[in-house]
């Protein structure tokens, strides 16, 4: 399989690296409305419960894996969050 490149500015997250990359082994991404909904918590683990999340846009999408950098919540959904 194609290893993928996530690219992410957002240098406060824990899966943040050098040159604005994602090091998360898997990230979740819903539609707005489906993510303000849930907690933050919700993480890739139960991507195959969720059911499809269209949205029209790219602003109208969020990523739910965040966790901002020095967290405690990195263990938050019992899966130890780990670059």
């Amino acid at each position: 399989m194609q290893q993928q490149h996530i690219h992410c500015s957002v240098n406060n997250c824990h899966y943040w690296s050098t040159g604005n990359k994602c090091v998360a082994n898997e990230i979740i991404v819903v539609n707005d409305a489906f993510g303000s909904q849930q907690p933050d918590h919700i993480d890739a683990g139960e991507a195959k419960q969720i059911e499809a999340t269209p949205a029209g846009t790219c602003m109208e999408t969020c990523c739910k894996t965040f966790v901002q950098k020095n967290s405690a919540d990195i263990n938050a959904d019992n899966v130890y969050k780990t670059q």
